[in-house]
């Protein structure tokens, strides 16, 4: 069984978003299970701080022994930071996706986006756990 925290919110395609400051930022990376559903992660493409998204685009891309996936922005908003210890150990993601395996850390442009995601109580109904 995936750990899928309670005070996290979390996307359909398997991100997470963790409430960093009061100011909008949060840091955003995948979840337990979808590390665990692509197995060894290998490399981990970011974009670079400043970069702006919209909520549902691509902001990067996660390869692993199995597979290549996108990466979804779960909110509108530009990037403050870029985890750069993923470069040297992109397997971070899968030791610690929740605490040093986070992705991006984006200061989000409205509110909403993030209240629509999904509850841990959702996320885990999402993924049948």
């Amino acid at each position: 069984m995936s750990k899928i925290p309670d005070d996290l919110r979390y996307t359909r395609e398997h991100e997470y978003v963790k409430q960093i400051d009061k100011a909008g930022v949060v840091a955003v990376g995948i979840t337990d299970y979808a590390q665990g559903e692509l197995g060894d992660v290998v490399y981990v493409e970011l974009p670079k701080p400043g970069a702006a998204f919209e909520r549902g685009a691509v902001f990067g891309t996660i390869e692993a022994v199995k597979a290549v996936s996108e990466l979804y922005c779960p909110a509108a908003g530009t990037v403050t930071e870029v985890n750069t210890a993923l470069e040297g150990d992109p397997a971070l993601v899968n030791r610690d996706p929740y605490g040093g395996g986070w992705m991006i850390k984006l200061r989000v442009a409205t509110r909403t986006d993030i209240d629509g995601l999904l509850s841990s109580a959702g996320y885990r109904t999402h993924v049948g756990e």
